[in-house]
């Protein structure tokens, strides 16, 4: 049997704060009740839902604005990141996305390492145009100097 339970907190694997999911008896019962990470539907869980979506929606406009206002600082922002290098500008060794969320970090911006794209490592001198993910709709350019040390 299953049952339909509203999330009062973000499940991994069945949803965010305030989605309707439906779930088996056992699982709500023995493990999302008693973590008050869902609650069982009823009229009152309704209103509930439509109050939690209504915060949600305005949580998440917010953290959308600060991301587009950090997204104008950072195009504004190139890092400098000193690594030895051999012949032909081949690094020894590689930038990696914490170390260019490190060198953020330096200039004051508080970017997780996670948040870097890069699609590999860079492994020599150069500049390069880094895109950083600061929300899933927002995504800035920082430009990355990698020079001799």
């Amino acid at each position: 049997m299953s049952m339909e339970v509203l999330l009062t907190a973000d499940v991994k694997d069945l949803g965010q704060v305030g989605a309707l999911v439906r779930v088996a008896e056992g699982y709500a019962r023995n493990y999302l009740f008693p973590r008050k990470l869902a609650a069982p539907v009823t009229e009152a869980t309704r209103r509930r839902l439509v109050k939690l979506q209504r915060e949600a929606d305005e949580r998440r406009k917010l953290e959308a604005a600060e991301a587009r206002a950090l997204a104008e600082k950072l195009a504004a922002v190139s890092v400098t990141i000193p690594m030895k290098a051999g012949e032909g500008e081949k690094l020894f060794g590689s930038v990696t996305a914490a170390m260019v969320a490190e060198a953020l970090g330096a200039q004051g911006f508080v970017v997780d390492k996670h948040a870097v794209l890069l699609e590999e490592p860079l492994r020599e001198l150069g500049v390069f145009e880094v895109k950083v993910q600061l929300h899933h709709e927002v995504e800035a350019t920082v430009k990355v100097w990698v020079v001799e040390e």
